[in-house]
């Protein structure tokens, strides 16, 4: 059904008999304490998602959105969001616990893994495809989007294929598109068709060469395919992640010859490199287009433009000169719904461990061990136990257990609440705000004393050292308490961390600290607990609470 235009997604949906709605989701979280774009009187403001979902996809389904977003080597991955409206999402679920192949994602794999998806409804299933850029086109399926999945099959093993995505057609034919990224295959800005077996789970056919954007379009590449008046569609990003435009190619011919027109770029406006994303429609008959926006330490944030067809072509965002080609908005009304107006929603960022799982906002910087963590409900907190450091350890950069999530907002404050019960030297527990340089505020065992201490790291994709600055040793009352540490974050990603012992006056430690992205991911705040050797025990921090205000 996904080679339908998007206005056609319900009608198509009233043939199905006995087809359940909505799918069943988990229990909403409480609402952001630092963004909420709902702005209540009928409007939204932008971004919708003010975290990295980078190179969203999203769909309709009757009156329910989902969206999915790159993952890269975080794992859970392929994180699954909802919403009825498109301003207010909730996370339900993701993927996969465990990203495969799982001995090479065992170890962290900075900026590769799971790269633009796309998602697509077809025979009341729901479909993934994604690429690994090392290793190939996988899909994965799933009857409910919350989960579970099916474990990703490899479609296509090849080097340097990215950002695929299907298209039935109506007489039953299936497509994928995809582009080619240079730093494998040693080509680029190149999108191709192959034709694809009915059940979307293989390759029929060689590629064809549907366009070359070296002329106008360079980096082109995200491509998402749709019909529509007879039309087939490719929306594609082009001109790179942080100064591109939305580029829309459309052709009578899967195969092309397709035209090519330039529907929205930053204009006028603050928002850079608009484009990346999906056009959807909702049940009152309106178009929108989801799209990411490159703000460097806080990710690829989502936005959410208005869109209309003129001639056949998308308009995307508001077009004050009426030349067809559109910029963003920074607020607007919301979208036309049929049903009820949806209660605010956002993804949690919180969490105070009182279920006997992690909240979904959690993910590893690698697949997980099952001994690294535990959760009990019941007594409401998270047991993290101090983890070897990684063979040939430099820095965190090579760490697999780092238990992080995405940034929520441009300011907001992490405080987290922990006990720390060391039982061998050097081990750590520490609040870590982490990117291509990082920084963390610790407790650490030495010389069989706890002592409080901020350390940095500038370059850490390149192997650079930590610097520490000068301890704050712990009297043996302080170890024995829990301790209160804590990140403020301030406009330009300026990060002040600080500690307490009773929750309310807090102590600056360390140099203010600039956070910057990771690799093609924003920066991620957290926790992490390690020991510089391997031995037969080890030490636990229990971490009461994480909140984010």
């Amino acid at each position: 059904m996904p080679a339908l235009p998007p206005s056609l997604y319900w009608l198509a949906l009233l043939t199905i008999v006995g087809f359940a709605r909505p799918h069943a989701v988990p229990a909403q979280s409480p609402v952001s304490k630092v963004w909420v774009p709902d702005l209540g009187d009928g409007r939204y403001k932008n971004p919708v998602l003010y975290a990295d979902y980078s190179d969203p996809d999203a769909i309709r389904v009757g009156d329910d959105f989902y969206l999915t977003s790159s993952s890269f080597n975080a794992v859970p991955g392929l994180q699954i969001l909802h919403s009825k409206d498109l301003v207010n999402w909730s996370l339900i679920g993701a993927v996969f616990n465990e990203q495969p192949p799982l001995a090479r994602y065992a170890v962290p794999q900075h900026g590769n893994g799971v790269w633009a998806p796309a998602l697509r409804y077809h025979n009341k299933e729901f479909y993934i495809y994604y690429p690994d850029p090392d290793l190939g086109i996988f899909v994965t399926k799933a009857k409910n989007p919350a989960g579970p999945w099916s474990a990703p099959v490899c479609i296509k093993e090849a080097k340097g294929w990215i950002d695929p995505c299907p298209l039935w057609d109506a007489d039953g034919r299936a497509y994928l598109v995809h582009g080619f990224a240079g730093s494998r295959a040693g080509i680029k800005t190149i999108l191709a068709v192959s034709p694809m077996a009915p059940d979307g789970l293989r390759l029929i056919g060689p590629d064809a060469l549907v366009f070359d954007g070296h002329q106008g379009h360079p980096t082109l590449e995200g491509p998402k395919f749709y019909k529509r008046n007879g039309y087939y569609y490719i929306f594609a990003p082009a001109g790179g992640v942080p100064t591109g435009w939305q580029l829309v190619l459309r052709a009578k011919n899967v195969y092309g010859p397709y035209e090519e027109r330039i529907v929205m770029d930053q204009g006028k406006t603050t928002v850079n490199g608009p484009h990346q994303g999906a056009w959807v429609d909702t049940d009152a008959g309106e178009d929108w287009f989801l799209h990411f926006q490159d703000q460097y330490a806080y990710g690829r944030v989502v936005h959410l433009q208005p869109m209309q067809w003129k001639n056949d072509w998308p308009v995307i965002g508001e077009d004050p000169d009426g030349d067809g080609k559109g910029q963003p908005v920074l607020a607007y009304r919301k979208p036309k719904i049929k049903g009820k107006s949806q209660p605010l929603a956002t993804p949690p960022t919180s969490d105070e461990f009182s279920a006997n799982q992690l909240g979904l906002q959690w993910q590893w910087h690698a697949n997980p061990q099952d001994y690294w963590a535990f959760l009990n409900g019941p007594q409401g907190y998270l047991r993290l136990y101090a983890m070897p450091l990684a063979e040939g350890y430099k820095n965190l950069w090579q760490q697999p257990n780092l238990l992080l999530q995405k940034l929520p907002a441009e300011t907001f404050t992490v405080t987290t609440k922990l006990r720390f019960d060391s039982r061998l030297e050097g081990e750590k527990v520490g609040l870590v705000m982490m990117g291509l340089d990082y920084a963390y505020l610790s407790l650490t065992n030495q010389g069989g004393k706890l002592q409080l201490s901020q350390s940095t790291c500038k370059d850490a994709d390149k192997g650079s050292a930590e610097t520490t600055m000068p301890a704050v040793p712990l009297s043996v009352a302080q170890a024995q308490q829990p301790i209160y540490l804590r990140v403020a974050v301030k406009a330009g990603a300026l990060c002040q961390f600080s500690y307490s012992f009773d929750g309310q006056t807090f102590q600056p430690l360390g140099q203010e600290f600039k956070a910057r992205e990771g690799k093609w991911i924003g920066a991620k705040v957290g926790l992490f607990c390690t020991r510089p050797g391997k031995f037969n025990d080890s030490g636990n921090a229990d971490i009461d609470w994480f909140r984010i205000e």
